[in-house]
């Protein structure tokens, strides 16, 4: 495979080319599409992420918003499960976005699933500078608390490193919280995580089941996203990763996350409607 970067556009690649597409045409017809690793392999982090560029830059020609990215597989045993000893990212946009305690048809879904997560309201960029501790602590504005609803293109989830990440980390809808807290009130890795389905508790966990720290996530995003040319900028919203397991979502369910010493945020799923549809033309 020839070498690529992520932020390569002008591919001339087959293979990543026909991976991207595969990943649209299943979006496009909302059926799930068998895995790409069998175009782009399991664990090319090249080549899964210049199939996510082409499907960013799909996205903003058809007047897509960027409103910030998403961290993922920051959980060891994830890692573990994948055969990986990296996180990943993908990219959000503005359609992405859904009130706390909004509905969401799960018609505009494939096979959802529901996680709990810290996100980050950045006050400054994170593009010049060590990207140190220090820097990265100073750059956010406020933390607040969130739901990721993700979803894969992918059929039953049969996903590797390579699938997830050329499907933009099987990223779907993101639900913010609240109250907005900044750093000096609130310590993400001392958070506790707890979210209920209804009434019952279905996934729980802490801010160090997120690579040790939600704040070392968004630092390796950081520098990440400055290697690769497209920096982090004031304003943006960070998933910083999952607190504890991801749950599948039926309509008819409602969830309620509460991170301690930072509130909680609500979603819920009914059965009509043709659906958001945000991450489901491509990216």
């Amino acid at each position: 495979m020839n070498e690529i970067s992520p932020g390569d556009t002008s591919l001339g690649n087959g293979a990543v080319a026909q991976a991207a597409q595969r990943l649209l045409r299943a979006a496009a017809d909302h059926v799930p599409c068998p895995p790409v690793r069998d175009l782009i392999g399991s664990d090319d982090v090249k080549a899964a992420y210049a199939v996510q560029e082409l499907l960013t830059a799909h996205r903003l020609e058809a007047g897509g918003l960027v409103t910030g990215r998403k961290i993922g597989l920051t959980s060891p045993a994830v890692q573990r499960q994948l055969g990986v000893d990296q996180p990943d990212f993908g990219v959000l946009f503005a359609d992405m976005s859904v009130e706390d305690g909004a509905s969401v048809p799960v018609g505009g879904l494939l096979q959802p699933k529901v996680e709990a997560e810290i996100a980050f309201v950045l006050g400054a960029d994170l593009a010049d500078g060590p990207l140190d501790d220090a820097q990265i602590r100073a750059a956010v504005a406020h933390a607040v608390p969130a739901l990721e609803i993700v979803d894969s293109r992918i059929a039953d989830w049969d996903i590797t490193f390579g699938d997830t990440v050329a499907d933009n980390g099987s990223s779907a809808l993101y639900v913010i919280g609240g109250p907005a807290k900044p750093l000096t009130e609130f310590e993400p890795v001392e958070a506790d995580m707890t979210m209920k389905r209804h009434e019952e508790t279905v996934s729980a966990g802490n801010g160090a089941a997120c690579l040790g720290d939600p704040l070392t996530a968004l630092g390796w995003l950081a520098r990440t996203a400055r290697d690769v040319g497209d920096p982090l900028r004031a304003g943006q919203v960070v998933l910083s990763g999952a607190l504890g397991p991801m749950v599948p979502a039926a309509a008819g369910d409602v969830f309620t996350a509460d991170i301690s010493g930072l509130g909680s945020v609500s979603v819920r799923f009914h059965a009509t409607g043709p659906g958001h549809g945000p991450g489901h033309e491509g990216a």
